[in-house]
């Protein structure tokens, strides 16, 4: 007789099991990357103080927060609403730099010398814009079934190239003495920021579209029938549910709302459009998105945790002089243990005796 380990399903999930496996994924993350930093030569007790002051010690750092966690709760919905319906679109990035580049179109060639006129001009060429080259990938896999994950991946390398060839050809400013950027953007152009601090309205957009989706999902037609899409699109096809047309009409939202997140560091933060815009919280919203469950109003909170991660990385590079990758590394094992704990929410692992012949 021998013993064996068996994983099982669980087959129902208590709110006390979901909030234990999220509290011992963190601990397990803090300790692993204590032990870390101690390797590194850094007090990990002093490091872990400075990254809660910087980004939730102060009225400063609390802003801070907010505005790095926007773009990343504009993209998580975004990605979310695609996810719900088992569509993986891991092209937010790309989408985000297509915004971008619409929101900056607008500005040159539709500029109207009225804050609120330009921002519905800009709002709507991106929505247009982003969601079409989204659509693209939709359409491929709603044709002939074509991948969504190697075309959105794909799409985002097209989007970047394009982005560089506008800032590095013809909408270089003339006046950037040689550096590639366009000309800043007229103030009319600029979204308004919430008091004095650095947060743009795009986080007013982005809770609004949180709410929605939370409602549409629980409480429309449509919604149901992209859960049970999601579910099983085979199912779906024998009750009646356009499954084609619901795969490009979800990635075309899809990515008109990622686009809207590029259209917010571009004219929110950042004033124009230059190279150091980068889009990778594109991809980091993939992974708030399965952190908050598919829930829209758990991503405005764990966009908050993220942006909180960032914050007090960057601190650390300042205080402690500790290179890029070290804080990379931090925010890694945090994300790998709480989506690796996700394991035990679903599975059990037993220690079973196997009775020999």
């Amino acid at each position: 007789m021998s013993r064996m380990l068996r994983v099982e399903k669980r087959l129902t999930q208590t709110v006390w099991q979901d909030v234990f496996v999220t509290l011992l994924s963190l601990v397990l993350a803090l300790l692993f990357g204590a032990v870390f930093l101690r390797a590194l030569g850094v007090s990990p007790w002093e490091a872990y103080s400075e990254m809660f002051r910087a980004s939730m010690g102060d009225f400063f750092g609390v802003t801070e927060t907010i505005g790095k966690a926007t773009p990343i709760m504009i993209a998580g919905v975004g990605v979310l609403l695609a996810f719900k319906m088992s569509v993986w679109n891991i092209g937010a990035a790309g989408q985000a730099f297509i915004g971008a580049l619409a929101a900056t179109t607008a500005v040159r060639y539709f500029f109207v010398d009225n804050r609120f006129v330009m921002f519905w001009i800009m709002l709507a060429l991106v929505v247009v814009t982003a969601g079409s080259w989204s659509a693209i990938a939709g359409y491929l896999k709603a044709r002939w079934n074509v991948n969504e994950i190697i075309t959105t991946l794909m799409l985002n390398y097209i989007a970047l190239q394009i982005l560089y060839y506008f800032v590095y050809g013809p909408w270089r400013d003339p006046a950037s003495l040689g550096f590639p950027m366009t000309a800043p953007f007229p103030l009319a152009a600029r979204l308004p920021f919430l008091g004095e601090t650095r947060i743009h309205i795009g986080l007013i957009l982005a809770v609004i579209l949180a709410i929605v989706f939370w409602y549409v999902f629980r409480s429309t037609r449509w919604g149901y029938e992209i859960r049970v899409m999601g579910q099983s699109p085979r199912t779906a096809r024998f009750a009646g549910m356009n499954y084609g047309k619901n795969v490009v009409l979800v990635m075309f939202l899809s990515g008109a709302i990622a686009g809207i997140a590029g259209m917010g560091e571009i004219a929110g933060l950042a004033g124009r459009l230059q190279p150091g815009f980068t889009a990778d919280y594109g991809y980091t919203a993939i992974i708030v998105a399965w952190l908050a469950r598919l829930n829209p109003l758990a991503i405005p909170l764990v966009s908050f945790l993220i942006g909180a991660l960032q914050v007090g990385g960057e601190t650390l590079q300042i205080v402690m002089r500790l290179p890029l990758a070290s804080t990379l590394v931090l925010q890694g094992l945090v994300l790998f243990f709480v989506l690796g704990g996700e394991f035990f929410r679903f599975y059990r692992i037993r220690l079973v005796r196997e009775v020999s012949d």
